[in-house]
Formats: C-alpha cells, structure tokens, sequence
C-alpha cells in the first residue's frame, strides 16, 4: 500500500486531511498515533476549519520537514517544501481549501465539524487530496 493509499483510507475513516497524511508516515516519523493526532488536529479543514492552508499540505509539509531537515537549514527544507507545493498546485491548482473545496464546504465560524456521511464524502475531493499530498511528501523523503 502506498503513503497515498494510506492517507486516502485514514481519511475515509473519519481521520481529518492532516492528520490522515501525518498517520500514513506514523512509523517513520517514530511517534505515536496518539501524539500525531494531538500535533495535527487542528489543522483540519484548512487550520481548523477556517478553509485556508489545506490540511493534507500542512501535514505533508509535516511529514517532509520531520524526514528531511536536519532542523537547522531552512533554505534546504523551504525548497524540498516549495518544490513539493509546486507538485501539489501542478495537480489541482491552488494550496488553498476553500478553493480546493470551490463551494462544496464553505468557511465555518463554528468548531464542530460536519457529520461524515456518504453524502460529505461525494460531495468533497478531500480523499483524494490526501493521497496525492501523501504520494508527494512519499517521493521527498525517498529522495
């Protein structure tokens, strides 16, 4: 099973888009799924909810800059990171989750997230965002 595979099946299950990528690398990051859901959740929905940043880029952003940074050269880490955002908007256009959602999902001021139902599934590429976020940050850390 791929990383996107993973995430895509995280999500279905209920996980959030960030956590569901930052789950998919849970071994190689060495934490707990605990602790990666704790890290993570409020990053749903493009930072909780707010439809800005999408969750799936900022976990993928997570999971790039734990694996291949040495926690000391931003230049190094910011350009595995622009090139992998790059890859992301080459494939649906925009970094953003209200664009990504383009109306499926508008901006919510309140804290509870929608039921997920076959209808929420149908209706949102979230899924699919998180698989193809998790197949980037997969090719970076191969590298």
């Amino acid at each position: 099973m791929t990383k996107g595979e993973r995430a895509k099946e995280l999500f279905l299950s209920g996980k959030n888009c960030s956590v569901a990528v930052v789950l998919a690398f849970e071994e190689e990051l060495g934490l707990s799924e605990k602790t990666l859901k704790k890290l993570f959740l409020g990053f749903g929905g493009g930072l909780a909810r707010q439809r800005l940043v999408c969750g799936a880029v900022s976990g993928m952003t997570a999971v790039i800059s734990a694996l291949c940074s040495d926690g000391e050269n931003k230049a190094e880490t910011y350009a595995i990171i622009q090139k992998a955002c790059d890859d992301f908007k080459a494939e649906v256009g925009s970094l953003i989750c209200g664009e990504l959602l383009s109306g499926a999902a508008a901006k919510s001021t309140s804290p509870l997230p929608e039921e997920r139902t076959a209808e929420y599934y149908k209706k949102r590429p979230c899924a699919d965002l998180c698989a193809l976020a998790a197949d980037i940050a997969e090719k970076y850390t191969r590298k």
